[in-house]
């Protein structure tokens, strides 16, 4: 199927599905109701798996909780910055309702549950492959929603009628267990399928056995450093990587085709979201293009992402000098002019606009395009560089620091061979390698309770405050819930 085409089709389906709960799931964590119109026969399987994907696609578009936090970002032309930018965030300012994880938690919950009753005798490896990809969504849901608000309700069970318990947040540690639990069932799922392989992708569009186990390195990052794990969870870490790297992914030799190149034919991408130009307001780089109206005259105009109006373009981030900076010690590197362009106006440069997703230029206007991209082989090699410096292992972990920065064309890292220095430019390389691709604040925060930096004195907005690294619960999920205690600090 045409992935356009696709992508229409599963937004109408999956609206189909939730609709009639909404008003439920605003304030308890379940599942939609539909075993009266699904999973009469086992074709019904693949389509409503297909749908759950459109919540993983909505939560990778979401820059409010990866990287507006963060230290990347400063206004624009057109500012549309609110309380995550700020860090003014209040439980009735800014607050989470998590509505729509519990709806893509309860999805995956009914696929599991109703599968049972289905042998799918004639090609049982499908069934396998169905289950895989939802374990391997579900532990993508809650690791996504435990690192915005930590401690978080646990949610197993299908609910299929009126009866939806009201479930107390459990604390982040289980929550982390269930995680691993469900990418452990997916891996050993997608290795007992028949035709196995490592570097088997089907679609980098939808969970394989390389993206679970991506998923699984970055969950192992996250509880060595933000639940005091240790070292256990960082050599797993550590193997998780090794298993992606056998998947047969590279490098892009071009830093320019990270983003330029759809997923198929990207050597590097290991799970991404599609995109296309006739879907209504675009991914989030939208945010970053400037239209015609604001850089009119400028000196490099030919150069600069413009799109012809502010329905394809918002003008309102530009990189911050703080990110820039990150660049200064190596002007020559080949990754600056795919992150970032200055506009020079004849009174002298003036936005820094930011180049990361540049979308596509047609004959018409500039669209904002380009996939999201989740995983790919860089960020993993970095992840493996995090996990040896958190062993103490700094020669192994330049050797995978060194490999991103051989591609970007800058010279091996030459610095203090300890642990602490190694891991603060394991910190600075990430945000060169992955600027504006929704990675940062959570890289901040991980780093922050390993001890690399101080978070509160590393974002400017920051600075001063003692806004909780983790959400508020939105006041109307608390009211309808009693079991539910607020996010510490609030």
């Amino acid at each position: 199927m045409n992935p356009k085409i696709k992508t229409l089709s599963l937004a109408a389906l999956i609206l189909s599905v939730v609709t009639s709960c909404d008003s439920l799931l605003d304030v308890k964590p379940q599942s939609s109701i539909t075993e009266a119109v699904y999973f009469q026969n086992e074709g019904d399987f693949e389509p409503y798996l297909t749908g759950i994907y459109t919540y993983m696609r909505t939560f990778a578009n979401n820059v409010t909780y990866g990287t507006e936090r963060s230290e990347e970002l400063v206004a624009g032309s057109n500012s549309r910055f609110g309380v995550a930018w700020s860090q003014i965030i209040t439980p009735t300012s800014g607050a989470i309702n998590y509505n729509d994880w519990y709806k893509a938690i309860g999805n995956c919950n009914l696929l599991l549950a109703k599968i049972e009753g289905f042998p799918f005798a004639a090609n049982p490896d499908t069934r396998k492959r169905i289950l895989a990809e939802t374990y391997s969504l579900r532990a993508y849901f809650y690791f996504h929603l435990t690192r915005i608000i930590g401690d978080t309700p646990l949610m197993l069970q299908a609910i299929t009628d009126e009866n939806v318990p009201l479930l107390p947040r459990s604390p982040a540690s289980e929550v982390m267990k269930q995680i691993h639990a469900d990418l452990d069932q997916a891996t050993n799922l997608y290795k007992s399928i028949g035709t196995f392989s490592p570097a088997s992708y089907p679609s980098k569009y939808r969970f394989s056995y390389a993206s679970a186990q991506a998923l699984r390195a970055e969950a192992k990052l996250w509880s060595a450093k933000v639940l005091s794990g240790g070292n256990a969870d960082f050599e797993a870490a550590i193997a998780a990587v090794s298993e992606v790297e056998a998947s047969g992914v590279s490098l892009n030799a071009d830093f320019k085709n990270v983003t330029g190149l759809r997923a198929p034919v990207n050597p590097e991408i290991i799970l991404s979201a599609y995109y296309s130009r006739d879907e209504t307001g675009g991914n989030y780089g939208v945010n970053a293009l400037p239209f015609m109206t604001i850089v009119q005259g400028a000196l490099n105009l030919d150069s600069l992402p413009y799109t012809q109006t502010s329905a394809t373009g918002q003008g309102a981030y530009q990189i911050s000098t703080l990110s820039k900076a990150l660049f200064s010690k190596s002007p020559g590197d080949k990754r600056i002019p795919f992150t970032w362009i200055t506009e020079r106006q004849a009174s002298g440069p003036k936005i820094s606009w930011i180049t990361k997703y540049p979308g596509t230029k047609y004959s018409d206007d500039r669209i904002s395009d380009n996939e999201i991209i989740i995983f790919r082989l860089a960020d993993l090699y970095l992840m493996k560089a995090e996990a040896y410096a958190g062993l103490g292992n700094v020669k192994d972990a330049m050797v995978y620091l060194n490999k991103v920065r051989v591609r970007a064309g800058i010279p091996a890292y030459a610095g203090a061979e300890t642990k602490a220095a190694v891991e603060k430019e394991i910190l600075d390389e990430r945000g060169r390698e992955l600027y504006f691709e929704n990675k940062r604040w959570y890289d901040l925060v991980r780093f922050h309770k390993g001890g690399t930096i101080d978070v509160y004195q590393f974002v400017p907005n920051l600075i001063g405050k003692k806004t909780p690294l983790f959400w508020p619960l939105n006041t109307t999920v608390l009211a309808n819930n009693s079991k539910l205690a607020q996010t510490e600090g609030y």
